[in-house]
């Protein structure tokens, strides 16, 4: 089965923060794709048995939906939702 979406779909960030066990990953992205939506870009950074992602994804279905089917993975300890994603605009300086 392949999900379409939209490159007009909106974008959002997640922050997500997981127990590190084995295919931890897997099944977040697992959960990502069958609630309709695409990973455009993930981060993953390791400290002590924790994972802390950044994802940002794009699909049409509500957010929220894929939030709390996150939240529901025994091995998440967090997730925190920017709703659309924060690009940095070309060009700018701090």
């Amino acid at each position: 089965m392949t999900t379409k979406t939209s490159s007009k779909a909106p974008s959002y960030t997640i922050t997500c923060r997981m127990n590190h066990e084995a295919a931890a990953l897997e099944r977040l992205c697992q959960v990502v794709r069958v609630r309709g939506f695409r990973i455009e870009r993930m981060g993953v950074e390791t400290a002590d048995d924790t994972l802390d992602i950044i994802l940002t994804v794009q699909g049409a279905r509500p957010v929220t939906m894929l939030q709390s089917q996150l939240e529901k993975l025994h091995t998440v300890a967090e997730v925190m939702l920017t709703s659309p994603a924060i690009v940095p605009a070309v060009g700018c300086t701090a």
